[in-house]
């Protein structure tokens, strides 16, 4: 089964509120963006953001040049949908809903913050990881920032049926090499909506 393809089933075949990976309220991730201070007519993207409520709290806080990227299309019209049930629709309908692969895809535009929660982990293959971090580091513009969220070391080993590679803040400023300087470091409790803890590792970086 190809990539796309589990992903796409992924979100058809339930309640996007009841995945692992749901948020009721992107909390470390709106802290992260704040400390980043970026203008409000930025351009942001929100890599593999699917559903996640992230771009709806970017709105509402006025951020105004907004992509949100995910393999799959299903996600992107979960998360359009939810907007227009929110009366954001309008709103909604300029941000640019990209459904592409992270590691394999060309940037229309730089991009001044890149925010990733639950992409990275995912790509075992180093292949696939120089892929992305190619792309991003030719796309976030010199002191632009990027916002990395993947399963800390001691957390799960899977997600989704596929495995992850899991990640301290030592190790992700290894694997984003010498085009980023790590600025912000923080670990999360997630608490899924089946009741599971997953924990996470959070990394803000500055683009050199």
């Amino acid at each position: 089964m190809s990539t796309k393809t589990h992903w796409e089933n992924a979100w058809k075949s339930a309640d996007p509120g009841a995945k692992s990976w749901f948020q009721d309220e992107a909390v470390r991730s709106l802290e992260m963006i704040e400390d980043a201070a970026i203008a409000h007519d930025e351009a942001i993207i929100d890599v593999g953001g699917g559903a996640s409520v992230l771009v709806d709290a970017l709105l509402q806080r006025g951020f105004a040049n907004l992509s949100v990227l995910d393999i799959s299309q299903a996600a992107l019209t979960c998360a359009q949908q939810r907007l227009d049930d929110r009366g954001l629709g309008d709103q909604g309908a300029a941000v640019r809903w990209l459904c592409a692969d992270a590691t394999d895809w060309q940037p229309a535009h730089p991009f001044r913050l890149w925010h990733d929660r639950a992409v990275f982990h995912f790509l075992t293959d180093a292949e696939d990881r120089a892929h992305y971090l190619a792309i991003a580091e030719k796309a976030i513009v010199p002191g632009g920032q990027l916002i990395m969220a993947t399963f800390a070391e001691d957390g799960p080993q899977k997600c989704s049926g596929l495995p992850v590679q899991r990640y301290n803040a030592a190790m992700l400023a290894a694997a984003m090499g010498a085009g980023f300087h790590l600025v912000e470091e923080d670990r999360e409790e997630h608490l899924t909506p089946g009741g599971i803890v997953q924990k996470f590792q959070y990394c803000r970086f500055v683009r050199l």
